[in-house]
């Protein structure tokens, strides 16, 4: 029975055969029943195809059947395993009939299974899908039944066909060369007398067939028929069920009757053993430059790395290892041509000496491409050293230059600036006068022998393809020419890194510094600078020395503000935190504002002390040309006001924001400042007294 004939019905998928087998070793046979009526004669047509595959050795082995009941009816599945009966009795060990969740009647199934166990003659078992790993293992469960076998029922059917067709083909091919090849030798043996005509030819191409073969083999052999690696996926069968042996066979058949009708048709005569021996130097010829040659064509990388290298070396070695096998059964050869030579007749003498060359020159320029490959590969090899050992001295250069510096102050990242420049200096020289250098007469070596390849082919000039592995080498070491330029660039970035925060502790230091020194100013302003004058004279001096002052001080808060930004700006660069930005900042501008509060109240007492004292002086001068002036009460009770705010303003303290109180000298010198302003003001009174009563004035005198 062939597939093509009843294709629809294997289309239904009613039966498979999944390729998994139960702990016996036994197949598995899987049927899946449906929400549609089953129709049993199809069934049966299925399962007499199915069980026709299997050799008599696996069935034998008995087959473990899996009723999937979960889409049908209990009769319809009653009716199946009462079928299996009559279909495979004897093959059928145990029959496993997958319930549904909503479980049929289970009085009923039991007593119908128990009740016909005997008669049926092999065991059936209901059991869930889920529970079916106890009877068969997970591997062997298609995906339907919560197992990991896969199986693609339209793959398998279609692969069936092309097998079915081939072997067809082939075995009727088979019959008719065997019948001319047969038909040959009866008429060499018989005087000619043919039991058929030699010039029949087959009915197909045998080419063509064999080239069918051989594509189906070499499907077979990647899928095994029954498996894939690319897609299609059908877990492989046992050995008796594989279709790769039936076809190996048969075209090792067709090779066979093939070659003898090629034989027959080419009439040839030629002794046994100048045949074998041609055949076997052909097959070294043959070998050597085809999958020889074809594998060194295929190896011409030299690998990326040490590991990449070295497995291209082991890679080759096999190679070499193959090569050694044929190169043995060249030197059998030569020492059976040899003695052939010595003892052989003259009309095989050129062909033999010809093969002895042939073979010799093939043998001799496979050997030294297989040296020349070995070469190339060491001389990669230790670049890729080289290269290797370079790039870990650039790493750990890296590293150094990556960590972060920390000092706690000037001192200490100047003593680590000097520790980093000589380790830099021992570094950086051993990378650049020793690695680099090394690394480029590897490189040139490697591109030197790349250049100097010889040809692959006999009589060929066949180029082999290296722009790659140039580019490779030469990426290399422009790439470690880079890193070092990075690396050197970061030296000198970390050295301006290090200098930068030499200057960043000395601008803190100097602001510092300042802060200092405006403090030192304010406590001189408020303890020295009390004085107000004698007269107004003194007291312009007195408020013209202050405004100088007042300059010092702001020359030197604009210095520690300068200082501060310069700090911010170091740390936006070194992209640190400034310790000054939190603590030295808001010192010196406290300590500023304080100073300015202090500076202006100083001011005021100044300006207050000069207009009291150039009032005063104008009333108690004699000025007879301004009688009215003089006599003004205003004028009298102004500089009065003005004395007693300025005597009021000494006994009040300078007050901060932060709500301390400070006091401009010590008690004493405030009281001293005070009596020189109220002896100017009893002066004013007795001058006010004078012009109300001239009289006064007439009896003092």
């Amino acid at each position: 029975m062939e597939a093509s004939v009843i294709l629809p019905i294997l289309k239904k998928k009613l039966a498979f055969l999944s390729g998994g087998k139960d702990r016996r070793s036994g197949l598995i046979l899987t049927i899946p029943l449906c929400l549609e009526q089953t129709n049993m004669d199809e069934l049966s047509v299925t399962l007499d195809y199915l069980l026709s595959i299997p050799s008599e050795k696996c069935k034998a082995r008995g087959f473990t059947v899996i009723v999937d009941g979960r889409k049908s009816q209990w009769n319809v599945v009653k009716t199946v395993v009462v079928m299996l009966q009559n279909v495979v009795p004897a093959e059928v060990s145990l029959v496993c009939v997958v319930k549904p969740d909503e479980f049929w009647d289970k009085k009923v199934t039991h007593f119908c299974f128990w009740k016909e166990k005997d008669r049926l003659g092999f065991e059936v078992i209901l059991v869930s899908a889920n529970k079916l790993t106890r009877y068969i293992e997970p591997c062997q469960l298609t995906e339907d039944f919560g197992g990991s076998l896969t199986y693609d029922h339209m793959d398998w059917l279609n692969k069936r066909l092309v097998f079915e067709k081939f072997t067809k083909e082939s075995t009727s091919l088979l019959d008719e060369l065997a019948l001319i090849n047969n038909g040959s030798d009866k008429g060499n043996q018989q005087e000619k007398e043919r039991s058929v005509d030699l010039n029949f030819l087959p009915s197909v191409d045998p080419e063509t067939v064999l080239q069918t073969g051989h594509e189906l083999l070499s499907e077979l052999q990647q899928r095994r028929f029954n498996g894939s690696d690319g897609g299609v996926s059908w877990s492989p069968m046992d050995d008796e069920l594989l279709a790769q042996p039936q076809v190996m066979k048969l075209l090792d058949s067709l090779r066979e009757q093939y070659t003898r009708y090629q034989e027959v048709c080419r009439q040839r005569s030629k002794r046994t053993q100048l045949e074998e021996i041609q055949q076997k130097v052909m097959q070294v010829v043959n070998w050597l430059e085809g999958p020889g040659s074809e594998q060194l064509r295929a190896q011409w990388g030299i690998g990326d790395s040490i590991r990449a290298s070295q497995a291209l070396q082991q890679k080759h070695e096999e190679i070499e290892s193959q090569h050694s096998e044929w190169f043995a059964v060249y030197v059998e050869l030569n020492q059976q041509i040899a003695a052939l030579l010595n003892a052989g007749d003259e009309e095989d003498l050129v062909e033999l000496k010809s093969l002895q060359q042939q073979l010799s020159d093939v043998c001799y320029r496979q050997a030294s491409q297989l040296e020349f490959r070995q070469n190339l590969l060491q001389a990669a090899l230790e670049f890729h050293g080289v290269a290797q050992d370079l790039s870990q001295q650039l790493d750990g250069l890296l590293g150094m230059l990556c960590v972060d510096v920390a000092p706690a102050d000037g001192a200490s990242i100047q003593q680590t600036l000097k520790l980093l420049e000589e380790k830099l200096k021992s570094v950086v020289t051993f990378v650049l006068d020793v690695g680099l250098q090394g690394l480029r007469e590897k490189g040139q070596g490697l591109l030197d022998q790349i250049s100097n390849q010889a040809s692959w082919a006999y009589g060929k000039d066949v180029t082999i393809e290296n722009k790659e592995n140039v580019d490779h080498i030469q990426g290399v070491m422009e790439d470690m020419q880079l890193r070092k330029q990075r690396c050197e660039d970061m030296v000198d970035v970390r050295r301006l890194k290090m200098l930068q925060m030499v200057q960043l502790f000395k601008c803190e230091e100097d602001a510092a510094q300042a802060v200092e020194w405006l403090s030192e100013l304010l406590d001189a302003l408020l303890k020295t600078h009390i004085r107000l004058g004698d007269d107004a004279q003194e007291t312009k001096v007195l408020l013209e020395k202050h405004r100088k002052f007042v300059d010092v001080a702001q020359s030197t808060y604009d210095y520690g503000r300068q200082l501060l930004q310069a700090t911010v700006v170091l740390c936006q660069s070194l992209r640190c935190t400034s310790r000054s930005s939190g603590d030295t900042l808001p010192r010196l501008n406290r300590v500023w504002k304080q100073f300015t509060i202090a500076s202006e109240e100083r001011v005021h007492r100044l300006e207050m002390a000069i207009a009291f004292h150039s009032n005063a002086e104008k009333i108690l001068q004699d000025c007879p040309e301004e009688p009215e002036a003089i006599n003004d009460e205003e004028q009298f009770d102004e500089i009065e006001a003005v004395g007693k705010s300025l005597l009021d303003r000494l006994t009040v303290p300078v007050v901060y924001p932060d709500g301390t109180e400070q006091y401009f000298g010590s008690p004493s010198d405030m009281a001293s400042t005070a009596e020189n302003i109220r002896d100017r003001m009893k002066l004013v009174n007795l001058k006010r007294q004078q012009l109300r009563h001239p009289e006064m004035v007439t009896t003092e005198s």
